[in-house]
């Protein structure tokens, strides 16, 4: 397997659970103390050895081009100011060398069609893709875990965490023959979204995957699923036919900052190290 140097963000989103501060302001940019959340996404990726961001994005989301993108004039008060600490907060260095790519979806039909907007950068290649709503926090990070886990094994590989029972039927969740034989790595021979009953396993998807350039040949297959929308999760279960898929437990501490009570959650965990 190549270097995986891309990795797509699906950012169009209306971000509705957060009304009416999602009115005029991207829930992506809704500040987890000084940073705004889709920025520790982006960072876990550039760390990882990404190479190329590439955001799924809409006509409401120009804030985050704004937020990656160069503001000289600011930059340029700020060292007349002799501000250079917070110089250095907007002009990362990490950041100097990543591609910033940026893909209207004209309309929103699924995670799995967002995804698909991204297939004409992809080549024969494999890619990262990153909830930024999930914000996990770790040393490797999760996406760099998950890196590790498809270079060594050749496959995709989806991220998974343990979920309680009562909870499960909102999560695509795994089967695997490997249950509960290995601890952390899991060959998948089944995944279902949202199941309502009977759930193959309490191992559901969250947020961070690397899938190889096969997948978009199942997205484009794959006929609406559960809500009318293109999900991911079917074309991922059609790929399993062709293609081997693991499933990895990564380690880390996540906060669902989709949802109020993860993103109070993730601010207070950060502001408790910071005053540590």
């Amino acid at each position: 397997m190549k270097k995986i140097t891309k990795a797509v963000f699906p950012v169009a989103g209306l971000g509705t659970r957060f009304l009416p501060a999602t009115k005029a302001i991207p829930k992506e940019m809704l500040p987890v103390i000084d940073k705004p959340l889709i920025e520790y996404a982006v960072e876990e990726a550039v760390l990882a050895g990404i190479e190329e961001i590439i955001f799924i994005t809409s006509h409401t989301k120009r804030s985050i081009q704004d937020h990656f993108d160069k503001n000289l004039e600011l930059e340029e008060k700020l060292l007349k100011s002799d501000k250079i600490e917070a110089f250095q907060k907007i002009n990362r260095k990490i950041f100097q060398n990543t591609t910033f790519t940026y893909v209207k979806q004209k309309s929103q039909k699924g995670l799995g069609h967002a995804i698909l907007q991204a297939k004409h950068l992809i080549q024969n290649e494999s890619f990262a893709i990153l909830l930024a709503d999930d914000l996990i926090i770790n040393d490797p990070s999760a996406t760099q875990q998950l890196i590790n886990v498809a270079l060594k094994t050749n496959t995709s590989v989806v991220g998974l965490n343990k979920v309680p029972k009562e909870h499960i039927s909102r999560y695509g969740v795994i089967s695997s023959a490997d249950i509960p034989k290995h601890e952390k790595l899991f060959l998948l021979n089944g995944i279902i979204e949202k199941p309502q009953s009977n759930p193959p396993s309490n191992l559901a998807v969250f947020g961070r995957y690397v899938l190889s350039h096969h997948i978009f040949d199942y997205l484009e297959k794959i006929d609406p699923g559960f809500a009318g929308e293109i999900q991911l999760t079917d074309a991922i279960k059609l790929m399993l036919e062709d293609h081997d898929i693991n499933g990895y437990l990564y380690d880390g501490i996540k906060f669902d900052c989709g949802s109020k009570e993860g993103y109070v959650k993730a601010i207070a965990h950060l502001a408790s190290d910071m005053l540590s």
